[in-house]
């Protein structure tokens, strides 16, 4: 196994999971390395356990807080899923400032626990730096990856209803999840207020309709568990088995690469260098192709660390752009409400996913506070029982707490980060790691741009329920830090210039023309939609162009 493969593809996350399928599937052998720890499915192991089966009822020890005391800072892990995330006492890093670095350990990556959004880019997004005049234009246009949303679209399984809304294309859609009634009542009422707004239900990956071998969404909402029906697009569930069906596919868990090794001869990429995570083991890995999918930081840890004589300060980095350009969406910003009325109606199952309001900001109207625009999730629900604490004991007691609380709503908006030189990630080498690498030092925070579109997102999300009769209608202004909202970016940006980009239009970095990088780190500005579908679509793409590459003896 140590001979030569066709392709490495480095990461089993998102996209990495997407470049083996292509690949494989186009009749290469290939080589997938996870650092993480293998995981199978259907065999989440805590995806079936009843809640009370855990023993402190999904809360975390002391001892895992501090195992994990980077991944804390996020919502999303608890006790039931704990496991999928990484040990942070033996994967450390610098922050400069604070950066919330949220990471997975297992086969799958953030497939596994990722909120599963999907939204297309539109030209607002790809014409965004060079209209505005900062950083680099993009190298393509919607035009040139349409194709290619549709591509992944039809095997992932999107549900949304279409909108004919210009900057939000529509994709190729499963059956929308639906609202409840005042979530229709909210969309009813924005919509007549507001022109140039809009409201839809959330355009996810959880399937709608079995499709393949994958199951039906239950709307169980334990998605973080990992899905054992495969209704929601994980690598585990959709792209792996089928690169593992054509027996072109080999996987290595706990397989953590270091570096990627140059050849100064032949001025190409002849392998990677990995870490066995269990034994220490050092060895080498070698192919005609290179797909870096090891998420944002960790694909910049490796070009950073990747030296030679040639790129002394890390692979392809000639252009010094390497690290820098960090971006990640901002939020902590909106508003809450108490609903009147609708005490005669309820909701079926747990839907996963939020009502969407796409971005409305600086579309016709422009701003003097802020550049670009954010989009806003939320909802309205019914409380649980604990309303019923207040209502005495016994009958009393138990008759309150059969019927359902009063309705509520909320809406948190996402908003677009700009990309900025100095928002970056080095290598320190004053601290190591559990196997002695040196340590990304991260210094990255939301400036003044951010700070004003934060704001204005209360200010939006509670006009907008007063617009609807809301009542206590609550404003807040929590502004995250950057890293929280999971979608790192940026730092090998994609561009028409060698001397102020890494990568070409189809992912392939400049200076060695052999590797790819496919992950968040090819972003060259941030949008505000969530970004996988994005990065799916370059991955097929990027996939595609090489494999032709290839065969005309090009690389």
């Amino acid at each position: 196994m140590q001979g030569a493969f066709d392709v490495i593809v480095v990461g089993s996350g998102i996209t990495g999971g997407w470049a083996a399928k292509e690949f494989c599937e186009m009749g290469l052998k290939v080589l997938l390395l996870e650092r993480g720890k293998n995981l199978e499915h259907p065999n989440y192991p805590t995806a079936t356990l009843d809640p009370w089966a855990f023993q402190h009822r999904g809360r975390l020890t002391q001892a895992d807080r501090e195992k994990h005391h980077i991944q804390v800072r996020h919502f999303s892990i608890h006790e039931e899923n704990k496991h999928l995330f990484v040990n942070d006492l033996e994967n450390p890093y610098i922050e400069t400032e604070r950066y919330d670095w949220i990471r997975a350990d297992v086969l799958g990556g953030r497939s596994v626990l990722w909120g599963r959004h999907c939204y297309r880019w539109s030209d607002l997004d790809f014409e965004a730096n060079v209209r505005d005049g900062i950083a680099v234009d993009w190298p393509i246009r919607y035009r040139d990856i349409a194709p290619w949303y549709d591509y992944v679209e039809r095997f992932v399984g999107i549900s949304g209803a279409r909108e004919n809304i210009p900057h939000l294309p529509d994709g190729i859609f499963l059956p929308p999840m639906e609202f409840n009634c005042v979530e229709q009542y909210f969309k009813s009422k924005v919509e007549t207020a507001f022109a140039g707004r809009k409201v839809t239900i959330g355009r996810v990956a959880n399937l709608t309709e079995a499709q393949r071998a994958r199951g039906q969404c239950q709307f169980r909402n334990r998605c973080d568990q990992g899905c054992p029906y495969g209704a929601y697009f994980s690598t585990n569930a959709a792209t792996l088995p089928v690169a593992m069906a054509t027996g072109n596919l080999t996987v290595l868990t706990d397989t953590l690469v270091n570096r990627v090794v140059y050849d100064e001869v032949k001025g190409r990429a002849s392998g990677v260098e990995v870490i066995n995570t269990i034994t220490g083991e050092v060895r080498e890995y070698h192919s005609r192709v290179i797909f870096l999918n090891a998420s944002t930081l960790g694909t910049t840890f490796i070009l950073l660390n990747s030296t030679s004589n040639r790129f002394p300060n890390g692979l392809g980095n000639g252009s010094d752009q390497v690290g820098r350009n960090l971006m990640d969406h901002h939020k902590g910003s909106g508003a809450t409400a108490r609903v009147e009325g609708f005490g005669d109606k309820y909701y079926y199952g747990r839907r996963p996913n939020q009502i969407y309001v796409p971005r409305f900001r600086n579309i016709n109207e422009k701003r003097t506070d802020f550049i670009r625009g954010y989009g806003m999730q939320g909802g309205g629900s019914r409380g649980g029982y604990s309303h019923a604490l207040s209502m005495g004991i016994g009958a009393s007691l138990k008759e309150a707490a059969s019927e359902p609380g009063p309705w509520h709503f909320s809406l948190q908006g996402y908003g677009e980060c700009l990309p900025h030189p100095e928002n970056r990630a080095v290598l320190n080498r004053s601290k190591t790691d559990k196997w002695g690498r040196p340590v990304l030092e991260i210094n990255c925070k939301f400036r003044e741009n951010e700070i004003a579109m934060n704001k204005d997102m209360a200010t939006a999300a509670a006009e907008m329920m007063e617009a609807a009769g809301f009542r206590d209608v609550r404003p807040y202004n929590n502004m995250s830090f950057p890293g929280n909202a999971n979608h790192e970016m940026g730092t090998a940006r994609m561009g028409k210039d060698p001397k102020t980009s890494v990568l070409n239009a189809f992912n392939q970095m400049h200076e060695v023309p052999n590797v790819f990088i496919t992950d968040g780190s090819f972003m060259t500005s941030s949008s505000c939609v969530n970004p996988s579908l994005t990065y799916m679509a370059m991955t097929a793409r990027a996939c595609h162009y090489a494999a032709s590459e290839m065969k005309k003896l090009n690389i």
